[in-house]
Order: structure tokens, then C-alpha cells, then sequence
């Protein structure tokens, strides 16, 4: 038996949009925010693909990572969809674009990594990828301005000073260190070694309080 809606109308009957994902890769290179981008036909763009049948969108995200920009094992999670029928000249094609954060260290070396001002990438991404990335920003701004890490961009441990550099890069602002001290010392912990130094005192590593 067919579905029909009440208009007697089966899901045949309706045209369908393609479906696909994009992933804004955030990370922090010389105290500055960076997205990565892939090179494409429209110049460059967010690693992305359309829905294969049967593919979850973490699926096909996964995917896009893997085969457009050589990353596996990424945790990243859904900013949001977009939906504008004029957004892709190719046809009518709906997007989850998806938003993760990652030390530079785990990129690859010769990744394409462009600077953010502000919410914008320096260079114009193809598509609406530009407005992607504003989001992604916004997104990573509101889980670290309550959090010291929850990306680990630092790795297991690391001082103050880079912890506030860390928060500098991504709110894109100066941060007064007292005030940045008293606002994420409570969610710390010291680990009771110090950081190498070549002069003054080592400084005091901490780690985030489990």
C-alpha cells in the first residue's frame, strides 16, 4: 500500500533536495583562530560531501573529513542546517554543517589552514561556508567562555599564560590575567611539576580538575 498525504499526494510525488554536510574545523595557530579548508572547483571550501543512501550525516561528516582532508578519529558535533534553495548553484542541496575544534599538532602538515578575523575567514570560502564558520566561532566562543578546555587543544597539561593565549586566540580579545586567573583556577588543578624554562622560574602546570 502507498502513503498518501491528504492531499492524495505520495512522497514520490515531491521533489526531494540533495543532502549534504559540511565541517567547519577549528583550530589555534600563532595565537590566532584558523579554520581548515580544502581546495575545490569554487576555490576554497569546508571539507564537505553529499549523503550517500543508508549514511547517517556523522557518517558522511566522518567521511568528508577522511577522504577531503586525511583526519580520522574527530570529534565534532551539528551547528545547524542550511537550508536556502539559492545557497549551491548546482541544484536545490540542503546542509548540516557540523563544528569541531582541534590542536594543530593533529592536522596534517600540509593542511590548508586560513586565519579568522573576528567571525570571518580571511579569505572567502566557497558557498555560504563563510557564514558556516562565523557559527562555528560563535559556537566555540560560548563552550570555552565557561570551560578551561573542553577541546583539549592544550593537551594534558599546560601553564596559566598558555591557557589564557588559548582564550585569547579563540574569544579574540586581550584578557586581564588576574581576572582570567580567579574566573578558571577553581576548574584546575595543579599537577605538582613545572614547565621547562631557559630563564626566570619555571611556571606551575596545571590540568583541568577532573
Amino acid at each position: 500500500m502507498v502513503w498518501r498525504d491528504d492531499t492524495g499526494r505520495a512522497l514520490s510525488d515531491y521533489e526531494r533536495p540533495s543532502v549534504a554536510v559540511d565541517v567547519a574545523v577549528l583550530t589555534v595557530i600563532d595565537d590566532e583562530l584558523a579554520v581548515l579548508a580544502v581546495e575545490s572547483g569554487r576555490g576554497p571550501a569546508l571539507p564537505g560531501t553529499f549523503l550517500h543512501p543508508g549514511e547517517t550525516l556523522a557518517d558522511a561528516a566522518s567521511r568528508a573529513l577522511r577522504t577531503k582532508a586525511g583526519i580520522s578519529d574527530l570529534g565534532f558535533h551539528q551547528l545547524g542546517m542550511y537550508d536556502d534553495p539559492s545557497r549551491d548553484d548546482r541544484g536545490w542541496v540542503l546542509s548540516m554543517a557540523h563544528g569541531a575544534a582541534v590542536a594543530r599538532r593533529r592536522l596534517p602538515d600540509d593542511a590548508l589552514l586560513v586565519r579568522i578575523t573576528g567571525q570571518t575567514p580571511k579569505v572567502d570560502l566557497a558557498f555560504d561556508h563563510n557564514t558556516m564558520v562565523s557559527q562555528a566561532v560563535q559556537d566555540i566562543r560560548a563552550r570555552y567562555s565557561d570551560h578551561p578546555d573542553p577541546d583539549r587543544l592544550l593537551g594534558d597539561q599546560f601553564t596559566l599564560l598558555e591557557l589564557r593565549r588559548l582564550h585569547e586566540a579563540i574569544s579574540g580579545t586581550t584578557l586581564v590575567k588576574d581576572t582570567f586567573r580567579r574566573r578558571f583556577i577553581g576548574a584546575l588543578e595543579g599537577t605538582g611539576e613545572r614547565a621547562a624554562s631557559d630563564t626566570g622560574r619555571p611556571a606551575e602546570l596545571f590540568r583541568v580538575r577532573r
